[in-house]
């Protein structure tokens, strides 16, 4: 009778612990990025292993930030120190659901899906001055933009109130 609940037990922990899944929150960075390559592959070759890992490599030259960073742990960058392709290619091939993958990759590398975006800031409603100068920095950055000659906050706060327009049609930023 023990061996018997002993044996429900064990394989109750030992299913539990295979079929583990993602929290709400947790792998945001991978499942963003993996939807986003589903939508870039083209119809005709999303079974092809080989295409989506090209693609992939494709997405990760353009990519910023914590997509950068979830491509250098899958080795998608060319200094990347490992390489998972694999383990992405081939289950977004069969049609994987993008959690499925990710929780594939999680058992594999637990970074990746410590990996968070940066919470979002509207432009329009924040205070300049209330920022520090690294999230000044940091929009300008996003923007693809420079402070020349920028030594001060109120020369980095004067650039952004400068481009702001150039840019309101997408206000907010990542921080």
């Amino acid at each position: 009778m023990k061996s018997v609940a002993i044996l429900v037990v064990l394989s109750f922990v030992t299913f539990s612990c295979v079929t583990a899944k993602l929290k709400p929150d947790e792998c945001e960075v991978c499942i963003g990025v993996v939807e986003k390559l589903k939508k870039l592959l083209d119809e005709n070759k999303k079974t092809d292993p080989k295409y989506i890992e090209t693609e992939f490599k494709k997405f990760c030259k353009k990519s910023k930030t914590k997509e950068n960073r979830f491509c250098y742990y899958l080795g998608g960058l060319e200094e990347s120190a490992t390489g998972m392709l694999g383990e992405l290619s081939k289950p977004l091939s069969q049609h994987f659901p993008s959690e499925r993958i990710c929780e594939k990759l999680k058992s594999r590398d637990s970074q990746i899906c410590e990996l968070r975006y940066d919470k979002q800031i509207d432009l329009e409603k924040v205070d300049l001055k209330k920022l520090k100068v690294k999230d000044l920095k940091k929009i300008l950055n996003d923007w693809d933009e420079t402070c020349e000659g920028c030594i001060e906050k109120s020369d980095f706060i004067n650039r952004i109130e400068e481009l702001k327009p150039k840019y309101s049609k997408s206000s907010k930023t990542e921080l």
